[in-house]
């Protein structure tokens, strides 16, 4: 097995296991026993556990964000593309594996003992609020209404990992329409 090949199974398998499971609470062998590559060639390819969490997080950055993206921009119109990030939230909290974010996750579990992680979380929140914060320029809206917005999905996004639910997307969807009228952005 050619070590692209090998890397992406072992990131397939932290993904499932780090996600599913916590960051702490999997080991290499886990991953090793999940990916089918040798403890050897793991170790090759990320030569600590840490390299490894710092890998699968960026991917999940990468992921996470080209799909919502992919989803919000499709839309026709800027408020409709604010509106739709609850609606891919939705989809999202709604799915069977679903086990909250896996930036909070990760900052819950490492934050105060691993700048890298915590540094990664940060990264990734701070993306998604910029993103948020252009989709609400584009919509003619100022930058206090993107951080509300980015608020009420951060708060869904917890919620329905507390609850269970899919539902806090609605709600908060609910309320960004609501601050969206209030500011004027039809």
């Amino acid at each position: 097995m050619d070590a692209q090949t090998a890397a992406a199974r072992l990131l397939d398998a932290a993904a499932e296991l780090f996600y599913g499971r916590g960051i702490q609470a999997v080991g290499m062998d886990d991953i090793r026993a999940a990916s089918g590559v040798s403890l050897k060639r793991l170790y090759q390819i990320f030569p600590s556990k840490e390299s490894l969490v710092d890998a699968y997080l960026r991917q999940r950055d990468i992921r996470w964000r080209r799909s919502l993206e992919s989803y919000a921009d499709a839309q026709m119109t800027p408020r409709d593309r604010i509106l739709a990030v609850f609606d891919w939230l939705h989809d999202w909290f709604g799915e069977a594996d679903f086990r909250g974010c896996g930036f909070i996750n990760s900052f819950g579990e490492l934050g105060a003992v691993s700048p890298a992680v915590a540094e990664i979380a940060r990264t990734h929140k701070d993306a998604f609020r910029r993103y948020l914060g252009g989709l609400v320029a584009a919509a003619g809206g100022e930058p206090w209404l993107a951080d509300q917005v980015t608020l009420l999905a951060e708060g869904a996004m917890t919620t329905a990992a507390i609850y269970g639910s899919p539902e806090p997307a609605h709600r908060a969807k609910d309320a960004a329409r609501t601050l969206l009228d209030a500011a004027g952005l039809a």
